[in-house]
C-alpha cells in the first residue's frame, strides 16, 4: 500500500504527534508498505521536497503555538509531486493547514482521507489569543475540528476519553475507531550504553544514590500543570530532603516555573534539563524513579507509555486518558489531589518490594503499544476505507 501521511509535525520537532507519525511510518514500512510525509517548514518558510527520504515540506507562518507553521492549503507545486506518489490513502494528523491541504488532495485525486485527531486544541488556544477572546477561540476551534471529522472516510481517536468528548461534546455522528498511538517498546529497554549516560547525567545534576528521583518528560506548556507539580513537591520535601524532581523538556511555561521554584525556595531539589533530543528521552526515564503527570489535557499521553516501557512505575492524575495505561496498584498510582501524591512517592520510596513489582508490571503491560499493533490496527481502517470508497 502507498500512503501519504500528511502531519503539521515531524521530525526532528519532538511532540506526541510527531512521535506518533515516526512510529507509524516506521512499522508501516517495516511491513513492507511505502510511506511519504507532508509536513510544515519549521525551518524556514520555503518549499522543500527530500525525494530520498520521501518527505515533502511545505511553507508556512508561524501560529505562536510553540514551533508550530500554519501552512498553505493549495500548491500546484505540491500536487503535480504528490500525484505521481499513486498514493492509495491519505493519512491526516492534523486539522489545520497541513490537514486542509490532506482534504484539498484527496478530493481533487479521489483518494480516501483517514483523519487522526491527536490534540484537545481549546485547552490550546491562550497560545494564539494571548488571553483575549477565548471564547470564541473555543468555539472556532471546535467548528475546525468538526470539519476535519467530517470530511474524512474513517476517524481515529487515541483513547475513549476523546471518543466520548466527540460523541457527547461535538456531537460527531460518524464511527470512531480508538486506536492508542504506538512507540518502539525496544527503544526504552536498559543497555549498557544507556547505564553510561545515566552515570554522567547524574554527575552533571548532582544526584546521589540515596536521591529519590521524580520525573516528568514533555513539552513545557501552562496545560500540562506542572506548576501544581511543583508546588506539591515542595510538600513532598518536607518529609524527605532527598527527594528530587526533574522536568524534563522546553516550552513557554518555563521561566514562570523557574520563578516558582525560585520563590519556593525548592532550587536545590529541582532540576530542569531544557530541551532533550529524542533519542535521548530513554536514558532519563532510566534515570528516574517514578515518572509523574499533572496534566488534564492529555488525549494520550505518549511519554506515560514510554515510562512504563522503560521499567518505571507512573503517578499520575485521575484522569480519564490515563486510566486505559495505567492500572493502580498494578502499573502505577492514580492520585487525586496533591496529598493523595505526596502519600503515593513516599509509599513507593519506603516500600521496596512493592516497587520492584510495580517496575515489572509496567514492562509488560506496553505490548498493546507496540509501533507493530498500532500499525496492525491502523491498516485495518485503510482498507475499510479503500473498500468504502466510491470510484
Amino acid at each position: 500500500m502507498r500512503v501519504g501521511i500528511f502531519t503539521e509535525v515531524y521530525d526532528p520537532y519532538v511532540s506526541g504527534v510527531s512521535t506518533s507519525v515516526m512510529m507509524l511510518k516506521k512499522a508501516l514500512e517495516n511491513m513492507h508498505h511505502t510511506v511519504y510525509i507532508v509536513t510544515a517548514n519549521l525551518e524556514r518558510a520555503k518549499f522543500k521536497y527530500d525525494d530520498k527520504k520521501k518527505v515533502m515540506y511545505l511553507p508556512g507562518i508561524k501560529t505562536g503555538m510553540y514551533e508550530t507553521r500554519l501552512t498553505i492549503s493549495r500548491s500546484k507545486k505540491a500536487l503535480k509531486i504528490i500525484k505521481d506518489w499513486h498514493l492509495d490513502i491519505i493519512h491526516a494528523q492534523t486539522e489545520f493547514g497541513v490537514g486542509n491541504f490532506a482534504r484539498n488532495v484527496g478530493k481533487k485525486l479521489n483518494i480516501p482521507i483517514v483523519y487522526t485527531y491527536h490534540t484537545l486544541y481549546e485547552d490550546y488556544v491562550h497560545y494564539i489569543t494571548h488571553g483575549h477572546f477565548n471564547a470564541l477561540a473555543k468555539k472556532i476551534a471546535i467548528k475546525i475540528t468538526k470539519t476535519a471529522c467530517h470530511n474524512c472516510d474513517e476517524l481515529i481517536v487515541p483513547t475513549d476519553k476523546i471518543k466520548d468528548l466527540f460523541i457527547n461534546k461535538y456531537q460527531i455522528t460518524k464511527e470512531i475507531h480508538v486506536i492508542p498511538s504506538g512507540i518502539d517498546t525496544q527503544k526504552f529497554v536498559l543497555n549498557k550504553e544507556m547505564t553510561k549516560e545515566i552515570t554522567k547525567l547524574k554527575n552533571k545534576y548532582k544526584i546521589n544514590d540515596n536521591d529519590f528521583i521524580v520525573g516528568t518528560i514533555g513539552r513545557v506548556g501552562e496545560e500540562k500543570s506542572l506548576d501544581q507539580e511543583i508546588i506539591a513537591f515542595k510538600k513532598l520535601l518536607t518529609y524527605n530532603k532527598n527527594f528530587k524532581l526533574i522536568i524534563g523538556g522546553d516550552g513557554p511555561e518555563l521561566p514562570n516555573l523557574k520563578q516558582l521554584v525560585d520563590k519556593l525556595k525548592i532550587q536545590k531539589n529541582v532540576i530542569f534539563t531544557g530541551r532533550i533530543p529524542y533519542e535521548k528521552v530513554p536514558i532519563f526515564y532510566h534515570l528516574f524513579n517514578v515518572m509523574t503527570s499533572f496534566s488534564l489535557t492529555e488525549t494520550q499521553g505518549l511519554t506515560i507509555i514510554e515510562a512504563l516501557a522503560s521499567s518505571l512505575p507512573v503517578v499520575c492524575i485521575n484522569d480519564i486518558s490515563f486510566k486505559s495505561m495505567v492500572e493502580n496498584n498494578y502499573n502505577g498510582l492514580i492520585f487525586n489531589n496533591h496529598d493523595e501524591f505526596v502519600k503515593d512517592i513516599i509509599y513507593l520510596q519506603n516500600n521496596e518490594d512493592v516497587y520492584k513489582e510495580m517496575c515489572n508490571n509496567a514492562k509488560n503491560s506496553v505490548y498493546v503499544y507496540s509501533k507493530e499493533v498500532f500499525a496492525s490496527e491502523v491498516l485495518k481502517i485503510y482498507h475499510k476505507a479503500l473498500s468504502n470508497k466510491k470510484y
